[in-house]
């Protein structure tokens, strides 16, 4: 069974807390805190796997969880990292986040990683927060929870150049007569019910990997016929072939089946109209197919559209079609990937959840749920994390309950493990 797209769920591992723990042992009467720090949470990490061709090991499988970060212990012994969980999916596979709909992931290379959710991390333990005044702190950090998520798997296909055109006019035909790929062929619609891939060897050029998509109808874009399910094969595709059924076999006109097949890819993706494109006029071993052939030429090749009168049955024509497909390729290198949409800042919003600062030793103490929660998911070495951390104390308000504490300029502010002077 062909499986192009499964939603599931995937959860990052938490870290471990810390310890609150003192050191006691005969004769020493002043062991002092010795709490170890939690281990840190496992990541969740998708890659590429080049012998997957589908997405149906997720039909029985839909959770997927790290392990959690054991936590620490006494005499500064550290819990264990959790264990990460490595989710094997097919080359070409794009990870969408559920709710918005938005790019996190494109896995395209054999092996690529993409570390999807880092695991939370591990909680200080009590040895951590002792100074010269407070040689006794009873406090030590909880461990940080990681990110979950649902998310959509969707595969599409990794193939150089894509094969087009309503049911039956003789794609499959093509593709099984090019290259070492043998799929199902007869006199019937949708024979075709998955895509199928096959390798055009370098006597054209260079090899190039070459894709029956199947058949689409007017509407597919819309949801008709089978093609909504497979248009989004087509869009890592350099390069079309549209291929027409010249004959008009069944009674249809091969210009405006051109013209119908174009306006869905249009309406699915308006980027598609962009690539490039060449005209396979097939069936022209069928007397009556000259005019039709002619009628193509002067339709499409002022819009740029290369007609090739072609007969896949007998193998008329193909050289010069696919010499003419190697040479596009040739000026077209880039592979085509998604890029990523999704901000890991996207879900944490300015809430009003409550937040608690305390004055501790000259430090002002920031703490809070939601202040966690900001500091564990934010990356404040970057430009963009940084400045989501300058827009968030802010918007939460808690510039202003830090001046009204009566901080100034120079003082230490401490919000869980990290510290910085305060500036305006």
């Amino acid at each position: 069974m062909f499986v192009d797209r499964v939603k599931i769920h995937v959860k990052g591992g938490n870290g471990g807390n810390g310890m609150v723990s003192f050191f006691r042992a005969k004769y020493i009467t002043h062991g002092g805190p010795d709490g170890g720090d939690g281990g840190r949470g496992g990541d969740v990490i998708f890659v590429g796997d080049e012998s997957m061709g589908t997405l149906m090991d997720f039909r029985y499988k839909r959770m997927f969880k790290a392990g959690n970060g054991q936590d620490g212990g006494k005499r500064n012994c550290f819990g264990k990292d959790g264990e990460s969980v490595v989710i094997k999916v097919p080359v070409g596979t794009v990870i969408r986040e559920a709710e918005s709909g938005k790019i996190m992931a494109d896995i395209t290379k054999h092996g690529e990683e993409k570390i999807l959710i880092h695991g939370g991390k591990g909680g200080k333990g009590n040895q951590h927060f002792a100074t010269p005044t407070r040689q006794a702190p009873r406090y030590a950090e909880p461990g940080r929870v990681a990110k979950e998520y649902d998310v959509i798997l969707e595969l599409k296909l990794i193939a150089d150049v894509g094969l087009i055109g309503f049911p039956n006019v003789g794609k499959s035909t093509l593709l099984s007569m090019v290259t070492n790929a043998n799929p199902k062929i007869a006199n019937y619609h949708f024979t075709t019910l998955a895509p199928n891939l096959g390798v055009v060897e370098g006597r054209y050029g260079d090899s190039f990997v070459l894709a029956d998509i199947p058949g689409l109808v007017e509407g597919a874009s819309e949801g008709v016929g089978l093609g909504h399910a497979f248009l989004r094969h087509v869009e890592r595709t350099k390069v079309f072939i549209h291929v027409v059924d010249a004959a008009g076999v069944e009674g249809d006109d091969p210009v405006e089946n051109v013209r119908k097949i174009n306006q869905e890819l249009e309406a699915y993706n308006p980027e598609l109209m962009k690539r490039p494109q060449v005209i396979a006029a097939n069936k022209t071993d069928i007397p009556g197919s000259e005019e039709n052939v002619e009628r193509l030429k002067e339709a499409y090749e002022k819009e740029g559209f290369e007609v090739f009168p072609i007969s896949a049955a007998t193998n008329k024509g193909l050289d010069e079609l696919l010499t003419k497909v190697a040479e596009i390729l040739k000026n077209y290198p880039e592979d085509i990937v998604f890029e990523e949409e999704y901000e890991e800042y996207d879900e944490v919003a300015v809430d009003q959840e409550p937040f608690t600062i305390e004055i501790e030793d000259e430090v002002y103490v920031v703490r809070g749920v939601g202040v966690e929660k900001m500091i564990g998911y934010t990356n404040i070495d970057t430009e963009k994390g940084f400045a989501f951390f300058q827009r968030y104390l802010k918007e939460k308000g808690i510039i202003e309950a830090l001046e009204e504490k009566g901080i100034q300029e120079g003082d230490t502010v401490r919000i869980y493990d990290m510290e910085f002077e305060f500036w305006k």
